[in-house]
């Protein structure tokens, strides 16, 4: 055999990182959206204009706070059945019990609820998607919003053993989409929304170092939030494959821009101050919720994922801060990592590797982190 025969043979070599022009290119995206959010998003209303609602019912995670409590807000305003998803309920209720007071005399009452889901948990996820499947309504918009990015904080993990960006960001939005199939596909024409991050340009996901342990790579809170919003994106884009048109159930990334929330209390003092400093070039959680509204109510949102399926493009539809179509990063396109990352996170969250056909086919689904059956 010869040398070069022998060259050809040999597998290739694991990709360990972003090389550095991707690396480049990562970065320059997320200094040039700080930079010039303001400018590209400068045609939006503030606060964006919503069509029709009334009909919709949607599910908000992590609205008490920053993006998603002025998305749930909005939307119930705008006459949607809106239910809060959110580890404190107490927070919640007296969210709701304010925004009611405050839309007193303008019209029939705020139509909102909340109900209990902990992320850092995949059994609270499990139960969650069981009591609203159990309700046997539809469910037209899932919004992904609830994410935490702890800057600078020392590795964590969650109590089902998963470093914590990892699990809040991916892997339990991933299993709550996939748990609520049924009533998405009840609800069809719907969608599943996730609030993603221009940080995952600066992203790389080793599908089999998820959690960041085996010493290849160093960890920080930036290695840990990027790799899960880019392991996201691959996720969705092989749910966007594997959902059949006929179902009416589009997958959307998107990126709210920066914005000023709650991400801000985990830095430290200076950093806090440096933050406050530069308003100008920051979104408010009003800004920064518009691509969300707009991902999840306008209606050319269907035509677009039908367009991107019909055209076999290799990842979901991603709408940047402007409420414009984007294209993620070069490494989201990675179909054979994006495929191996939606293996492991399956075999993560304890499905199996057929769940999806299983649930559009109308078939029970044994989740490992679900109630055990008698």
């Amino acid at each position: 055999m010869s040398e070069e025969t022998a060259s050809s043979a040999s597998p290739a070599k694991k990709k360990e990182s972003l090389g550095w022009m991707e690396w480049m290119r990562g970065w320059s995206s997320v200094f040039g959206e700080i930079l010039f959010q303001r400018i590209t998003a400068s045609h939006l209303q503030n606060p964006l204009p919503l069509p029709p609602v009334n009909d919709l019912t949607c599910i908000v995670t992590g609205s008490t706070s920053g993006i998603g409590r002025e998305t749930a807000r909005q939307l119930a305003e705008a006459g949607a059945h809106v239910l809060m998803a959110v580890r404190n309920t107490k927070a919640a209720q007296e969210l709701i019990q304010q925004w009611q007071n405050e839309w007193s005399g303008r019209g029939l009452p705020l139509n909102i609820e909340a109900m209990e889901l902990d992320l850092l948990s995949l059994a609270s996820v499990a139960k969650f998607a069981d009591t609203w499947n159990a309700r046997l309504g539809p469910l037209h918009v899932l919004i992904n919003n609830a994410g935490i990015f702890a800057m600078g904080e020392a590795q964590k993990f969650s109590e089902d053993g998963y470093e914590q960006h990892m699990q809040v960001n991916h892997l339990a939005p991933s299993l709550l989409s996939v748990l609520l199939l049924p009533s998405l596909i009840r609800g069809s024409p719907s969608r599943v929304i996730n609030v993603n991050s221009v940080m995952h340009s600066v992203g790389f996901v080793d599908p089999d170092d998820m959690n960041v342990v085996s010493g290849s790579r160093k960890y920080s809170s930036l290695v840990g939030y990027s790799s899960s919003k880019l392991a996201q994106i691959m996720f969705s884009s092989i749910l966007f494959k594997k959902l059949p048109l006929e179902t009416g159930v589009s997958v959307i990334c998107l990126s709210p821009g920066v914005v000023l929330t709650n991400v801000a209390r985990d830095l430290s003092r200076i950093l806090q101050f440096l933050y406050a400093l530069i308003p100008y070039f920051i979104f408010s959680p009003q800004e920064g919720c518009r691509s969300t509204l707009f991902s999840a109510t306008d209606p050319q949102i269907p035509e677009y994922w039908e367009t991107l399926k019909n055209d076999d493009w290799p990842v979901c539809p991603f709408i940047s801060q402007d409420c414009r179509p984007a294209n993620p990063s070069e490494e989201s396109h990675n179909t054979g990592t994006a495929q191996r990352v939606w293996e492991k996170t399956l075999e993560l969250v304890g499905l199996p590797l057929d769940a999806v056909e299983k649930l559009i086919e109308g078939e029970h689904v044994k989740c490992r982190y679900g109630a055990q059956e008698e």
